[in-house]
C-alpha cells in the first residue's frame, strides 16, 4: 500500500505525471504529521513556509485515509484551485478517485424566487435592475444547472443586481419556498452531504458551526477530518459569526421583499405602507446622524438622537410585524417576512443593551448605509466546544501561525492549547534569494511625513529595480501621501504607478503581471493572498511595522479587557498580531525558488526597541543589511538577469 513518501517522492506518480512538480523534504515532512493527525483523529497546528506545497501535502494524505474531509479556505479563489485544479490532479495521479463537491455560502447561488420576484417588480427600482443586468441574469437562469454566479462571466460578483436575485440567511424561506425543490443551495448542500470531501470557505464553515442555518443540514456529522488552509485568518472570522449584527441593507431589503411579497399576494394597508416608509426614513436618519465618510465608530460615540433613533427602529420592526400578521395572508413568503422583522427586532434590542464585560459594540459607517456589530472578546471556548464535540482530525495550516516558534497566541484564540505544533521553514533559499534592508535615519513613524521619507529612502531602490516593487502600507492615509510623493516625481516614463483603488484589486494585480516592470502602492488587501512569480516584482517596501490603529474601537476595548483582567495588552495581543502581519506583508516577495530580491522596512523600531528583534526573528532567515548599496546592488543583480 502506498503512502505519502511513495505519493511525493522523486519516483511517485506526482513527478512522473504533474508538470512542474518537484518533490521537497519539507513538503514530505508536513504531509507525514497530516498523516499522523488524520489516522489518530487529532488536533494538529501546522506552520509551512512559502514553497513548502502545503496544498499537495494535506491532499496527499487525506485522498490516501479515506476520511471523509472538508477542506476549508480563507478565499473563494483557493477554494475555486482546489476544486477544478489541485484536487482532481492529484486525485487522478494516485488512482484515487473521490467525490468531491464545492460548496459557497448561499450569496453565491441563484435563488429563483427572489428572481422571480424580481422579474415581477421591474417597476419598482433596485440597484442593478438597470442596463439590462436582469435580462441577462434571467437569461442565464435557463441554461445554468449549479446556479453558481460566477458562472455569468458579463456580470462581476460585485455588481448590484445580485443581492436583488440571491439569498440571505435572512431572506431565504428555506422548506417553506414555493423553488425549493429545485433551489441551488439545497443541491449544493445535498452534492457536499453525499461527497467524501467538500471543500468550503471559512466564512461558510463557521455560520454553520455558529448558526446552524436551518433547513440545509449540518456539514459536520459523519466528517472525519477538518483542514483549515489560511488558517491565520480562522480567528476574526469567528468572532464575527460568534458575535451580533445589524445594518442599513438588512431593515431595507426586508422592506424591498415586503413590498415584493404584498403585491404578489395581492395584499397591502395604510399601516404597512407607514411602517415601510417610517423604516427607510429612519434608515437614513440614522446615518445621518453619523459622522461622514466611511470608518469605525466607538458606540459611546453616538448622539443621544441616535439611540433614540435606534429605539424606534426596533419599535417600527415591531409594528411591521403587526401590520403583517394583521393583513391576514397565508403567503409562506409574508409569513416569512414576519419572522424576519421579529429576528430584526430581537438583534437592535440586543446590541442596545449588550454587556459590554463579554465584548465591544461598534459601528460600521459607509457612504450611504451602517452596520451595527456586537463583537465578542473571547471565542476560544465556543470553538474548543465545537472541536471536542467532533470525533475527528482538525488541521490548521498557514503560512503565518508562529511568533518566532511560539504557536500559543493561535492557539489559545481558536480553543486548543494542548494541540500538537510543528514548524516548518520555507525550503527558499532566503539567504541567497533575498536581502531583508533597513534604511538608516528614518522617520519616527508617527511623523505625518512619515509616507514621504519613505518614499524618498525607497527611490534609490526602485531606481535600481527599474520599477518592479510592492509598496505597502499601513493605512489608507499613508497610502494616499506615498501615492501623491510619487505623482510629484513624474516617475510615468520610468516605470508604470498602480494605485489602490484606482482599479479593482484582482484587475490592478493582472496589470502588474502584465506590465513586468511596475509600481504597485497598497494596502490592507495587498498584505496577503496576493502571488506574483518572477522578476515582475523583485523589491516589497513596508512603510511601517503594521501595528493595529490604536483609534479602533474594537481593538481599544479588547485590550482593556485584557487590561482588566491582569493581562499585558502590548505583548498578549498587539505585539503578536503585527508579527504575523508582517509575517504576510514580506512573504510577498519570494513566490517561487527562481525568485530573488529585496524586502525594505522603513520603520527604526525594528533597532531601537527590545521588540524589535522578535519581529525579525519571526521573518525568514535572510541576510540583513542598513547599508543603502549592499540593497541597490543586490537589486542591480536580480534585474540583471536574463
Amino acid at each position: 500500500m502506498k503512502d505519502c513518501d511513495d505519493i511525493l517522492g522523486i519516483d511517485g506518480p506526482l513527478a512522473r505525471t504533474l508538470p512542474g512538480f518537484a518533490p521537497r523534504a519539507e513538503q514530505l515532512e508536513m504531509a507525514r504529521c497530516v498523516a499522523q493527525a488524520l489516522a489518530a483523529l487529532e488536533p494538529l497546528v501546522i506552520e509551512a513556509g512559502t514553497g513548502t506545497g502545503k496544498t499537495f501535502a494535506y491532499l496527499v494524505p487525506a485522498l490516501l485515509s479515506r476520511r471523509h474531509a472538508i477542506i476549508s479556505t480563507g478565499t473563494r479563489t483557493l477554494q475555486d484551485q482546489l476544486y477544478h485544479r489541485d484536487l482532481p490532479a492529484v486525485s487522478a495521479a494516485i488512482g484515487r478517485p473521490v467525490k468531491i463537491a464545492l460548496l459557497k455560502g448561499r450569496a453565491n447561488y441563484l435563488c429563483k424566487h427572489r428572481l422571480a420576484l424580481a422579474s415581477a417588480e421591474r417597476s419598482l427600482p433596485f440597484p442593478g435592475a438597470e442596463g439590462g443586468a436582469l435580462d441577462k441574469v434571467v437569461d442565464w437562469s435557463l441554461r445554468t444547472r449549479g446556479g453558481d454566479i460566477s458562472e455569468l462571466g458579463d456580470l462581476p460578483e460585485n455588481h448590484p443586481v445580485w443581492p436583488a436575485v440571491t439569498s440571505t440567511r435572512e431572506n431565504c424561506l428555506g422548506t417553506d419556498c414555493p423553488q425549493f425543490n429545485e433551489c441551488h443551495v439545497v443541491a449544493a448542500r445535498r452534492a457536499a452531504q453525499a461527497a467524501d470531501i467538500v471543500i468550503v470557505n471559512h466564512h461558510l464553515l463557521l455560520a454553520d458551526l455558529a448558526l446552524k442555518e436551518g433547513g440545509f443540514g449540518d456539514l459536520l456529522p459523519g466528517t472525519e477530518a477538518l483542514i483549515l488552509d489560511e488558517a491565520h485568518q480562522v480567528p476574526e472570522i469567528a468572532a464575527q459569526f460568534f458575535g451580533a449584527n445589524l445594518s442599513a441593507r438588512q431593515i431595507l431589503s426586508l422592506v424591498r421583499d415586503v413590498n415584493a411579497e404584498l403585491r404578489a399576494a395581492h395584499v397591502g394597508s395604510a399601516a404597512l405602507d407607514a411602517s415601510l416608509r417610517a423604516l427607510e426614513e429612519l434608515v437614513g436618519e440614522f446615518r445621518r446622524e453619523l459622522p461622514r465618510g466611511e470608518k469605525r465608530i466607538d458606540w459611546g460615540a453616538l448622539s443621544a438622537t441616535a439611540i433614540e433613533r435606534l429605539a424606534e427602529i426596533e419599535s417600527h420592526l415591531e409594528a411591521l410585524r403587526e401590520a403583517l400578521e394583521a393583513s391576514g395572508s397565508s403567503s409562506a413568503g409574508i409569513g416569512h417576512c414576519v419572522s424576519r422583522a421579529v429576528e430584526l427586532a430581537a438583534r437592535c434590542a440586543q446590541l442596545r443593551t449588550a454587556d459590554e464585560e463579554s465584548g465591544v459594540r461598534w459601528i460600521e459607517a459607509y457612504a450611504q448605509g451602517w452596520t451595527l456589530q456586537f463583537t465578542p472578546f473571547e471565542i476560544a471556548s465556543r470553538l474548543q466546544q465545537f472541536i471536542e464535540a467532533q470525533a475527528c482530525a482538525w488541521i490548521f495550516t498557514s503560512a503565518t501561525l508562529a511568533v518566532g516558534e511560539d504557536f500559543s497566541h493561535f492557539t489559545q484564540r481558536i480553543g486548543v492549547p494542548d494541540a500538537r505544533t510543528v514548524h516548518i521553514d520555507s525550503p527558499f533559499d532566503y539567504r541567497r534569494q533575498a536581502l531583508l534592508y533597513l534604511p538608516e535615519s528614518m522617520s519616527d513613524p508617527a511623523d505625518p511625513a512619515h509616507a514621504h521619507h519613505v518614499m524618498q529612502a525607497a527611490w534609490p531602490l526602485l531606481e535600481a529595480a527599474g520599477g518592479r516593487a510592492f509598496i505597502l502600507f499601513t493605512s489608507h492615509r499613508a497610502l494616499a501621501d506615498g501615492a501623491a510623493w510619487l505623482k510629484q516625481k513624474a516617475t510615468r516614463n520610468l516605470f508604470p504607478v498602480l494605485i489602490q483603488g484606482e482599479a479593482p484589486r484582482e484587475q490592478l494585480l493582472r496589470r502588474f503581471r502584465e506590465l513586468g516592470n511596475a509600481v504597485l502602492l497598497g494596502t490592507g488587501s495587498f498584505w496577503e493572498g496576493v502571488d506574483v512569480k518572477g522578476q515582475a516584482l523583485s523589491l516589497v517596501v513596508i512603510d511601517k511595522l503594521p501595528f493595529a490603529s490604536p483609534d479602533d474601537p474594537v481593538l481599544a476595548a479588547r485590550l482593556e479587557a485584557i487590561r482588566r483582567h491582569g493581562g499585558n495588552p502590548f505583548f498578549e495581543y498587539q505585539l503578536p498580531q503585527a508579527v504575523l502581519a508582517l509575517k504576510q506583508g514580506v512573504g510577498r516577495l519570494i513566490r517561487d525558488a527562481g525568485d530573488a530580491g529585496v524586502v525594505m522596512i522603513c520603520d527604526p523600531r525594528l533597532m531601537t526597541r527590545r521588540y524589535g528583534s522578535i519581529f525579525i526573528q519571526s521573518l525568514p532567515p535572510m541576510p540583513v543589511t542598513t547599508n543603502l548599496r549592499e540593497a541597490v546592488a543586490m537589486l542591480e543583480r536580480v534585474t540583471s538577469q536574463p
